[in-house]
Formats: structure tokens, C-alpha cells, sequence
């Protein structure tokens, strides 16, 4: 696996990344997102080897204390050994205990789309999706038209660019990339 981040990768995070900020600016009074706010973050995220290669690359770059307390939070979370899975941890181990994220930088496309409106799928207003706290008043759906995110769409760029750097469709737990990328050498 590559050990740096993809120009294509740092490109569509910085569109998503502005598509975000145009989602904040037009409907102020409907996003809620906020450093320190962790609700999108209780979840096992995995991630695709171009995405784990930016969050290794970042990780390598890290002060000592930072990475040793992100490589001992995924640690925490890691399969006991001899077992096939973990349950679920209750919070993403890149998390600090102020619910700040530790690799915010290089985080994964899912996390920077967190919070915005979402269309999974279909065309009916249903079919559009955000945080529980953003969008309370009138629903996600309220949302301009160039505000709501086709996730459909999204993923199969992150697949296409995931793919053409040679890593296929294989995903990798964010929790297990941060456990290899703290390791220290024996």
C-alpha cells in the first residue's frame, strides 16, 4: 500500500470540503456541526486503502504523545486476539477525549460529509437523510437543491480513484489502519 495520499483523493476531499462549508453558509440556522460535537463519530468506519494511505501518511507526521494516544485508543477497540470481531466500539478511537478529531486532516470522505443533507438513493424527499440535529425545523429536505449530497455518486468516485491506484474494492477498518500506522518497530 502506497504510504501517501492520492492527488485525486486530496481533491475530492477538498470538494467535499467546500461543498460542506456551501452547505454551513446557505443554511446556518439548519447545521448544528460544531468541533467537539461527536455524534456522527459512534460508529466502526471503514475505509479504502488510498483513504488509509492518507491517514497513515498523516499518522507517520504526528507528534510522539498524539500518535501514542491514537494508537493506543484503536488498540483499545482492536478484536481480542482469537476472536473474528469486536463489537462495535461506542466512538471512533481517532477521537480525543475533548471529541476532537486526531487525524481531522487526512479523515475519511464519509467523515467530511457528516451532517450534510444526504440522497440515498432515490428521488423522493424520503430519500434525503442528515444528522438528527441539523435540519430540525423542516427536514433535510428543505435543503437548496445543490446543498443535498447524491451519496450514490460520491462513493463511486472514491471507488473509481480507491481503484485507480491499483487497490481494487478492498476496505479496512479506520480502527485497524490507526492500530498499524501506531505500531511501533521491535
Amino acid at each position: 500500500m502506497s504510504s501517501s495520499p492520492s492527488a485525486p483523493l486530496q481533491q475530492l476531499a477538498v470538494k467535499i470540503d467546500g461543498f460542506f462549508d456551501r452547505v454551513m453558509q446557505r443554511h446556518p440556522t439548519d447545521m448544528q456541526c460544531a468541533s467537539g460535537c461527536a455524534d456522527c463519530c459512534m460508529v466502526e468506519l471503514s475505509v479504502t486503502a488510498a483513504e488509509a494511505a492518507a491517514v497513515t501518511a498523516l499518522v507517520a507526521a504526528l507528534a510522539t504523545e498524539v500518535r501514542d494516544g491514537l494508537g493506543a485508543r484503536a488498540r483499545a477497540a482492536a478484536p481480542s486476539v482469537g476472536t473474528d470481531a469486536a463489537p462495535a466500539p461506542d466512538r471512533c478511537c481517532a477521537l480525543d477525549e475533548n471529541n476532537r478529531c486526531s487525524i481531522y486532516a487526512a479523515r475519511p470522505i464519509v467523515c467530511r460529509s457528516h451532517g450534510v443533507p444526504v440522497r440515498l438513493g432515490g428521488t423522493r424527499p424520503e430519500d434525503i437523510t442528515s444528522c438528527h440535529r441539523n435540519f430540525t425545523a423542516r427536514g433535510p429536505a428543505a435543503a437548496d437543491a445543490d446543498c443535498v449530497l447524491d451519496q450514490t455518486l460520491l462513493s463511486a468516485m472514491l471507488l473509481t480513484i480507491n481503484r485507480a491506484g491499483g487497490h481494487g474494492d478492498d476496505r479496512r477498518t479506520l480502527r485497524d489502519v490507526i492500530a498499524d500506522a501506531t505500531r511501533r518497530p521491535r
